[in-house]
């Protein structure tokens, strides 16, 4: 951790959304924050692959003055664990996030998952690349729910499963850098009903980085179906870093 900050006040929260999802997942954690006074952002990750996502979100970091703790979820936890490099970035909160090593892939990752079932409900779509035509992929509407927002109503889901991004193959098939987590403090929620990044890739992944884990019953979106849970996290975070300091 090559930052310091004086007090919780001067740190601005980041909050990055995973693959099929936006920057509207955090809107009930960034009200809570916003309450309290916390300065926040959610910048939109483009999903267009771990290399391109995790340069595009570093910079966003270096340009943001004074302290950064960067929160992730699902995809996004690897690409702070990525982009987490800068050296404004103090801490990191994995939300039911990947929090990779070097070189690891997370589709490879995901296939060793007992409790997944993310891999059949996706959906292959071609786009538009600079090689010609290139894969990205969404979930199938008509499992969006039992695969990613099992406690959200039938309503809420449908929408979420409506609006949903695209995630370009190489999200999942590009190989991880030097991961951030090796260096600096880190948080974790973990989700004990997540069926699509599954719940024991993500608890290992978060052991593995040396996290103070938080468990909760919660489906993979637990910032939109507990925000108050994922926020109080965060706030520990960024007041457990004023004190280091």
């Amino acid at each position: 951790m090559s930052a310091t900050i004086s007090d919780a006040s001067s740190v601005t929260v980041v909050l990055v959304h995973g693959a099929f999802a936006d920057s509207s997942s955090w809107n009930g954690v960034i009200e809570r924050l916003q309450t309290d006074g916390v300065r926040v952002t959610a910048p939109a990750n483009p999903l267009r692959g771990i290399a391109h996502d995790s340069a595009y979100l570093a910079s966003r970091l270096e340009q943001i003055p004074g302290p950064v703790v960067a929160v992730g979820h699902s995809y996004g936890g690897a690409v702070i664990s990525n982009a987490g490099n800068a050296a404004n970035v103090v801490g990191l909160v994995f939300v039911a996030a990947y929090a990779p090593e070097d070189g690891e892939r997370l589709g490879a990752v995901g296939d060793t998952s007992k409790d997944s079932i993310l891999g059949p409900t996706l959906v292959p779509l071609k786009y538009p690349d600079a090689a010609g035509s290139g894969v990205e992929f969404i979930v199938d509407p008509a499992r969006f729910r039992e695969a990613f927002a099992a406690d959200l109503s039938a309503e809420q889901s449908a929408v979420m499963a409506a609006t949903q991004r695209p995630a370009a193959e190489g999200a999942f098939s590009e190989p991880n850098g030097a991961p951030a987590w090796k260096s600096t403090p880190s948080w974790a929620v973990v989700a004990t009903a997540d069926k699509a990044a599954g719940t024991d890739v993500i608890r290992s992944m978060a052991t593995r980085a040396g996290a103070t884990i938080t468990e909760i019953d919660s489906s993979h979106v637990a910032m939109v179906s507990h925000p108050d849970v994922v926020a109080d996290v965060i706030r520990t975070a960024v007041a457990a870093i004023a004190l280091r300091s």
